[in-house]
């Protein structure tokens, strides 16, 4: 029976220490009341032949005009200039060779966004343009500078008015903000550990499927892939993290992820902005 009771006293450890691995922040609702139900379109209202482009001026104008909240992606160019564009590399949507941070902002001008007259935008003439008219969700890519892109991007977002939350695949970070702006909305992206191999080893890709590093960065809520089977994640959500779903391409499927979660990333179909679960 003594033996019995030290693997329970045993058992009971592990499962401590694991909520506390991946419990969150939980946040208040004033912090988290202007991102709730709403629908956020994907990199800005792009259309499906791309002739408005992904992380372009006139994509985010739509969502504007449209009323969607935005997610859109930001890094450093060569100078340091904080950019809007998601890949490393030029080669998918603007047919370059090299890295976004190979070239210098007005360099980067050079390239067109899928064909057509749109160049890589500057996050704070995005900023500009939206002017606090709907929330945005601020992807930070990981990159060889983050604390400064941190440190920049923050000082930046201090002066613009209007909702605003971050987000990153990189618990780092997630936990540089949580240190540094711990009053603003923070998320940690997540996906599927088979999603994550791709951009990383699997040893940290199981980590961060299952929310391992929450201990670190404390989000306040979590941007998980579409398919949200994963256990951890789902109690991290039962213990206080706003849920966040990325990114939902199926009108069909739009109804359900809205029931479940609490804000939706979207794009290639139009729905409401704002939905009632």
């Amino acid at each position: 029976m003594t033996a019995v009771y030290i693997i329970l006293g045993i058992l009971l450890i592990l499962f401590l220490i694991f909520l506390f691995l991946i419990a969150p922040k939980r946040p208040s609702r004033e912090l988290t009341e202007p991102f709730m139900n709403r629908n956020y379109a994907h990199r800005g209202l792009h259309s499906k032949d791309k002739k408005k482009p992904e992380n372009s001026m006139s994509a985010f104008a739509a969502a504007v005009e449209a009323g969607y909240g935005i997610e859109l992606d930001i890094q450093f160019s060569k100078d340091d200039q904080i950019v809007v564009f998601h890949d490393d590399t030029l080669k998918r949507v603007c047919k370059a060779e090299g890295e976004v941070c190979d070239y210098t902002y007005e360099e980067l001008q050079a390239f067109h966004l899928h064909k057509t007259k749109e160049t890589i935008p500057l996050f704070q003439d995005v900023l500009t343009l939206v002017d606090g008219k709907v929330p945005l969700i601020v992807e930070l890519k990981n990159g060889k500078k983050n604390d400064l892109l941190c440190e920049k991007s923050l000082a930046m977002l201090r002066t613009y008015h209007g909702p605003f939350c971050v987000e990153s695949f990189q618990p780092l970070i997630v936990g540089w903000f949580k240190k540094h702006a711990p009053d603003l909305l923070r998320g940690q992206l997540s996906a599927s550990a088979k999603e994550l191999r791709e951009d990383m080893s699997p040893f940290l890709a199981f980590g961060l499927s299952h929310v391992l590093s929450n201990f670190y960065a404390r989000p306040h809520f979590i941007a998980y892939h579409t398919k949200k089977n994963s256990l951890p994640v789902k109690l991290s959500e039962a213990l206080g993290a706003m849920r966040v779903v990325w990114t939902s391409k199926d009108e069909s499927a739009a109804g359900s992820l809205e029931i479940k979660n609490d804000a939706v990333i979207f794009e290639r179909y139009l729905p409401a902005p704002v939905y009632k679960k």
